[in-house]
This record gives structure tokens, C-alpha cells and sequence, in this order.
């Protein structure tokens, strides 16, 4: 079951203010992955499900989060089933993001107190997300639905509202700056922070700096 309850994701979410957003079939790449991410500030880590078996990997990936790494939050995203979100919940996750907003993934979630985060692109699909109990929403494509604007018009009627922007966001301070004083809590940094450069090359330590950089960047900018 989850070691951290939908609260305390939240709450760390909004204090570091990313979540890095990865996946790879290979369970030895993404533990370097993960530990690199650990090294450099990270406590909220977003495992995609994206291919065959990756419930498998996540399921190693979770076991060795808690005997290594003790302060991450794990959790699973890419989820667009309550299916899949049952699936996972029974494997230890920590949180589900989907990149659609489903109704019955949040009675599922909800029934077990498990962080749930939808994928959301309008006014009204936030309203709807809150209603079925969402702390936090995830606006996705972020760019594609209207960029740091989107988010700004959306926090003048509903100041509440807690936002993730996830796709279209870098590690740079110029990218940050302009989501974080639209008002987002945190941002979801998939490839322009993992690169499949740095992959290739297993340049671990180097990945290590990019995020404390970009953790660096954001504690500025709060």
C-alpha cells in the first residue's frame, strides 16, 4: 500500500515544485534514473505506463525506492483506467496522474485515499476534477492548451485551483518563471530534464546537477 498519503504528496509537491516524468523497459537504467533524481533534491518522481510489463518495472522500481530511498514519493503516471489505477495502487504507488480526466479512476483512488491527479484542459474539466476530489490538477499538453496563460486565467476565477503543467515545460528559468507567476505548484518534466542523451551516455552525475539546478531555480522563483 502507499507510504504517503494524498496529503503529504501534495504537500511535497508544492515544496519542491517538480516532478520529473520518466520511463524505460530497462529496470537498471531507470534506478539510476532514480537515484540520480534523489541525489539532486528530488521527492516526487512520476514512472510512466507506457509499455509491455511496465507495471513490472515499477513494481522493482517501487521496492527499491523504499530500501534505498526512503524520502521519495513514487508514483504512476500515464494512467487511463481505473483498471490500471487498481493495478498499481496493489503495487505501492504512492500517486496516479492521468493524462485524461476518468471519473471512475477517482472512486478508485479515492476509496484507498490515493493521490489522484487528472489530466485536464478546460475550465470546466478542472471544476469536475475538484468535484471527484483532486488536490491537484494536471493541466496536459500544457503548452498545447495555452501555455502560463491558460493557467493565469484560470486562477482569476478559481484562486483555489492547484495546477501541475506537464508538456511544454523546460528546466530553464525563463520556462519556469513564466509558469510559476501564472501560479502553478509545481510543474511535471519529462524529456527536456531526462534527455535521451543523457541516457545513452549514462551521464547519472550530470543529471544530478540539472536537477538541483532546476530545483534551485524554482525555490527562487516561489
Amino acid at each position: 500500500m502507499a507510504r504517503y498519503t494524498r496529503i503529504q504528496v501534495a504537500l511535497k509537491m508544492q515544496e519542491t515544485g517538480l516532478v520529473p516524468v520518466f520511463y524505460h523497459p530497462d529496470l537498471a537504467v531507470c534506478i539510476q534514473v532514480l537515484k540520480a533524481c534523489y541525489d539532486g533534491g528530488v521527492r516526487v518522481f512520476e514512472f510512466t505506463n507506457r509499455g509491455d510489463f511496465a507495471h513490472e518495472v515499477f513494481a522493482e522500481l517501487n521496492k527499491y525506492a523504499i530500501k534505498e530511498l526512503p524520502e521519495m514519493i513514487l508514483g504512476i503516471g500515464s494512467v487511463v483506467d481505473a483498471g490500471t489505477a487498481s493495478l498499481y495502487i496493489q503495487l505501492g504507488t504512492n500517486f496516479v496522474v492521468s493524462p485524461v480526466l476518468i471519473p471512475e479512476m477517482a472512486k478508485v483512488c479515492n476509496r484507498r485515499k490515493i493521490f489522484w491527479s487528472p489530466g485536464c484542459g478546460s475550465l470546466n474539466e478542472i471544476s469536475y476534477a475538484e468535484e471527484l476530489g483532486a488536490e491537484v490538477v494536471k493541466i496536459f499538453p500544457a503548452e498545447q492548451v495555452g501555455g502560463p496563460k491558460f493557467v493565469e486565467s484560470i486562477k482569476g476565477p478559481c484562486p483555489w485551483t492547484s495546477v501541475m503543467p506537464t508538456g511544454g515545460v523546460e528546466p530553464t528559468h525563463e520556462s519556469l518563471s513564466e509558469w510559476f507567476k501564472a501560479g502553478v505548484i509545481c510543474v511535471g518534466i519529462g524529456s527536456q530534464l531526462i534527455s535521451k542523451d543523457l541516457i545513452a551516455n549514462s551521464k547519472y552525475e550530470l543529471l544530478s546537477q540539472k536537477v538541483k539546478e532546476t530545483i534551485e531555480i524554482i525555490r527562487k522563483l516561489k
